[in-house]
């Protein structure tokens, strides 16, 4: 089933005026048609449907906040691991859903079809995405994670079922995706399709900085194995080295992972969810930092903001956000926890920055709503409200499994 842009963002906008009345729902429909006009970007996440995936947009309007706007398909199916325990974060991951602001693309993993769809985005109006070709296979099973390089012109994937390991491609605007030869490597994870996680499987995959390497996450199995980053060297005709370098985490550290670029350093901060955070060093491994949080259960997912020069850190167990700093030195230090309610399940976010402010998305997968959070300086986050996508999805004919629920990123208007 495909879901048409128009008709999805008219019922999705109209659907909280069900019971107000004609005249209520007509001011609401106006309201949505002022906020595109008025649209500064949008964001993305995916339903992650075993019967269809399905990509969610909303506008981020001037203020940070956001307008439910459509829905379109993935162009694959749905599919999710088995967790233990039972939570939130179907595919165990960080970037399941990416967009490049140079390549005016985004791309989108269908684990349940092994397949990574490409669309392009609409830079005045982002919440208008068309695809791209056809979906592609991603030579592997249970795709996870995609990056793009710096300018869009080259897209690397993660798969993390039976067939675990990562391929390449181009990024065509005509053809879609074209896979890149000698880019198809394995990692043996001794996982099944779909996975048992989140301990032992993949994480996530992300260029270096100068985009001459390939970086995976790798989860450990405490007590019987750590974490670890598998690294990969782009050659000169785009080729990967035949096999990857292992860094192993940090001593004291075992659940390797998101993996967020520092500025300025080449290094990666990395979530750990058996402990807290790690920061690689990956000029010099023995220089690398572990900083544990008190009191967490399940932290996953980081993000960097320009703005404040901190990180935010989600925990799925406890929903709660931290905010951490990391010296000249790579020490980390915990800057503030934020509460965003018990059992909210908050997963994959994003950090945009609109009319020279940061703003945070949090996918609250149990709540079905994406959280939005001021960050006006350290310290200083400050939770605004809350887009429920939930019930409009549901009058939508979109379903939507809090327990599917995976992704999150956005794209600007240009």
């Amino acid at each position: 089933m495909k879901f048409a842009f128009a008709a999805a963002a008219i019922a999705l906008a109209a659907s909280a005026a069900v019971s107000a009345g004609p005249f209520q729902a007509l001011q609401r429909l106006i309201k949505f048609a002022e906020t595109q006009l008025e649209s500064h970007g949008a964001i993305y996440f995916i339903t992650n449907d075993p019967t269809e995936n399905v990509i969610m947009t909303a506008s981020i309007i001037g203020d940070g906040t956001l307008t439910l706007a459509g829905a379109v398909a993935a162009g694959g199916r749905g599919l999710s691991g088995i967790p233990s325990p039972i939570s939130p974060d179907s595919i165990f991951s960080q970037g399941s859903i990416q967009a490049s602001a140079s390549g005016q693309v985004l791309a989108a993993v269908n684990p349940g079809s092994n397949t990574i769809s490409l669309f392009s985005i609409n830079p005045k109006i982002p919440t208008e995405i068309t695809p791209l070709g056809d979906p592609v296979s991603s030579e592997g099973e249970f795709p996870i994670s995609v990056a793009f390089n710096s300018n869009g012109t080259k897209l690397c994937a993660l798969n993390g079922g039976a067939v675990a390991g990562v391929n390449c491609f181009t990024v065509d605007k005509k053809l879609g995706l074209v896979s890149i030869p000698n880019t198809l490597r394995s990692i043996s994870l001794n996982k099944t399709t779909p996975p048992t996680g989140p301990a032992g499987t993949a994480s996530q995959i992300i260029f270096n900085d100068d985009e001459t390497k390939v970086i995976v996450s790798v989860k450990g199995a405490p007590p019987n194995t750590v974490g670890f980053l598998a690294i990969w060297d782009i050659q000169d005709d785009g080729s990967l080295s035949p096999e990857f370098t292992m860094l192993p985490t940090v001593h004291g550290a075992a659940v390797t992972f998101s993996m967020t670029p520092i500025p300025g350093r080449n290094a990666l901060l990395s979530t750990d969810a058996s402990i807290g955070f790690t920061v690689f060093d990956l000029d010099d491994p023995s220089k690398s930092t572990l900083t544990p949080i008190p009191g967490q259960q399940a932290t996953c997912w980081s993000q960097f903001s320009q703005k404040t020069g901190t990180f935010f850190l989600t925990d799925v167990t406890t929903s709660i956000l931290t905010e951490v700093a990391v010296d000249e030195n790579l020490n980390g230090s915990i800057v503030k926890q934020y509460p965003l309610g018990p059992g909210a399940g908050t997963i994959d976010d994003t950090i945009a920055t609109i009319n020279g402010n940061d703003f945070l998305y949090v996918l609250a997968a149990n709540f079905t709503s994406v959280d939005v959070l001021s960050l006006k300086g350290r310290g200083q986050a400050q939770r605004l409200t809350a887009l429920d996508f939930g019930r409009p999805a549901q009058l939508a004919g979109i379903p939507v499994n809090p327990l599917n629920l995976q992704g999150m990123t956005h794209f600007l208007t240009q």
